[in-house]
């Protein structure tokens, strides 16, 4: 592989964003047999099945089960791979690198990263325009559900909300998790109103404590996931893995040691 970075699993397979070859990975759980999915490697842009398409830079995945979807960083595009054949179809975006809601090709992105999906909408962190945005699997309507564009910090509603480069996102199906990675916080998102609110971290704030709500730190965290009952957050800049508690908002270091670069096993 070469930086890999996304991953989503139907419990039976993992799917890999292989970022800097331009495909799109898949592993048998069961036997540690890798094989490509899609994508030709020329990180370039062109639907197709198989290698007979193209992406170029893909980052995040997410899965409903039958179709993945891949946010083609560099091609300012969501694709749609349906996994049982290989076929990859452009979702939505028009890969002109901009802002604009819409539907399909019609709708534009800038640089989007992180994916989810509740299995009717996708929701992703549209991170160079700093931007939550939502799109409709059936239609492919793109909106967006949250951030001003500013690239500053605010909680509130819609657009009255700000983000700096958020990146990771996850759901637990009323509410969206999002790593706001240049603001070093967890921000969360209620759904159903678009109500924006910080959930762990200390806004501008680079550090590593563990604590409760925002008396916690983390330093350009970037990768989240969750078991429905805790968040597990890659905090990147931390070399951590950090572990939050959905309920209670408690943050706690689940694994790695903090600022310290390695590949060593072990635990926590």
């Amino acid at each position: 592989f070469n930086k890999p970075i996304g991953l989503t699993s139907d419990g039976t397979n993992l799917y890999v964003a292989d970022m800097s070859n331009h495909r799109i990975r898949q592993i048998v759980i069961s036997s540690g047999v890798v094989t490509t999915l899609a994508g030709s490697g020329t990180g370039t842009f062109a639907d197709g099945t198989g290698t007979a398409a193209s992406f170029n830079k893909p980052i995040g995945l997410t899965s409903d089960g039958t179709n993945l979807y891949v946010a083609d960083m560099s091609n300012n595009r969501i694709r749609q791979i349906v996994i049982s054949s290989g076929v990859v179809t452009t979702l939505a975006g028009s890969g002109t690198g901009t802002f604009a809601d819409g539907t399909g090709t019609a709708a534009s992105f800038n640089g989007p990263k992180g994916l989810t999906t509740d299995g009717t909408n996708l929701y992703l962190t549209d991170t160079d325009n700093h931007k939550i945005r939502q799109i409709v699997i059936a239609t492919g309507v793109v909106t967006t559900l949250a951030g001003s564009g500013t690239g500053t910090f605010a909680d509130g509603t819609g657009a009255a909300a700000s983000f700096r480069k958020p990146t990771g996102i996850a759901s637990d199906g009323t509410n969206l998790y999002v790593v706001d990675t240049n603001n070093h916080l967890i921000r969360k998102i209620e759904i159903s109103t678009g109500e924006v609110t910080t959930f762990a971290g200390i806004s501008g704030a680079q550090g590593s404590a563990d604590g409760t709500g925002t008396t916690a730190s983390f330093n350009a965290p970037e990768g989240i996931t969750s078991d429905g009952t805790s968040l597990y957050v890659a905090d990147t800049q931390n070399q951590l893995i950090r572990k939050i508690g959905i309920s209670t908002g408690e943050v706690t270091t689940f694994a790695g040691i903090s600022g310290a670069q390695g590949s060593a096993d072990g635990t926590g």
